[in-house]
């Protein structure tokens, strides 16, 4: 059986999931492409935590070029977040001939460009589905199965933090402050929720998708975007009288202007598909000239199903080495 070797940058949250998803499946996944995948060098410095997996101390570097340049890793994998130094191991590993998969939509978005450029000058593959909806396969679907259409417009709920927010103050009326609270005691909301509440999370996922739907960078600071924190009860209370809801809403749509994108509070109908998406949930409802439209829906984060989507760009490339 051929082999193929890994390096994992990062064993954080996703990172200890992708390794699990591996491991628990790893009798179906050897079934799907033929390789013996084995993650056999990891970037860490907590080696001593407990995460539910078997890791020997072997496994574990400190630094990054025993990674990018040892001759038998085939794949490298940067689970480390944030923009830097997450941007620059990234074009390391993909300028030593290294495939690369990245759940990161911050450094993505940010230097897009520069990542695909690197890949496409060294002849490798840069694969990012975890970046946008968690487990939820939009960017692999957008660039194979529907390749053959035009898009016209993408609208998504992209966000699972301000989701639930939205959603609890829309169904039981308590307010901003008080869910928020609970979102962070239950783990959905960060201690410092910035990136999420203020929109910007959800431009990084936006910015990669006009990349892949409308061949169309745009960088996520450059996108009008508008957070929920001035979303207020009497907004809300409104919506309703008018049988609709409010949802934080990434948009993208072709015009005869060119490519129009937000990312804003929106006042959906209840009929609408995304308006029944609900608490931490995401989904992306696309239009395309010949498919009609489409909606993916499924949980945007989490350990097993980010590192579902992680595991699934790492069997397509093992495929074709």
């Amino acid at each position: 059986m051929k082999k193929v070797n890994i390096g994992l940058l990062g064993l954080g949250n996703i990172g200890t999931g992708s390794y699990k998803v591996l491991e628990m499946n790893r009798a179906q996944i050897e079934k799907n492409t033929g390789c013996d995948i084995r993650i056999t060098k990891i970037l860490e410095r907590d080696t001593t935590r407990e995460r539910g997996i078997k890791v020997s101390k072997d496994q574990f570097t400190q630094d990054p070029d025993e990674i990018f340049n040892d001759p038998d890793i085939d794949i490298v994998i940067e689970l480390l977040g944030g923009i830097e130094p997450a941007s620059t191991f990234m074009l390391s590993a993909l300028n030593s001939g290294k495939h690369v998969v990245t759940a990161n939509k911050a450094a993505v978005a940010a230097n897009y460009d520069k990542l695909m450029a690197a890949a496409k000058k060294n002849n490798v593959e840069f694969k990012f589905e975890a970046s946008v909806g968690g487990g939820i396969p939009i960017l692999n679907a957008l660039t194979t199965v529907l390749g053959a259409n035009e898009f016209i417009e993408i609208l998504g709920i992209l966000n699972g933090t301000t989701n639930y927010i939205l959603t609890q103050m829309t169904e039981y009326g308590l307010n901003y402050d008080t869910v928020l609270k609970v979102a962070q005691e239950k783990g959905f909301a960060e201690a410092d929720p910035t990136a999420d509440v203020e929109g910007i999370d959800v431009a990084n996922k936006l910015s990669i998708l006009m990349a892949l739907a409308f061949d169309k960078y745009v960088p996520p600071t450059e996108i009008p975007t508008i957070g929920i924190t001035g979303v207020t009860m009497e907004a809300i209370e409104a919506a309703k009288k008018d049988n609709c809801k409010i949802k934080l809403i990434a948009k993208a749509k072709k015009t005869d202007k060119g490519i129009e994108y937000s990312v804003q509070p929106t006042k959906l109908s209840n009929d609408h598909p995304l308006a029944t998406v609900s608490n931490e949930f995401n989904a992306v409802f696309v239009t395309g000239n010949a498919v009609g439209e489409l909606m993916f829906y499924g949980k945007g984060a989490g350990a097993l199903p980010t590192g579902s989507a992680v595991m699934g760009d790492v069997i397509e490339i093992a495929k074709r080495i």
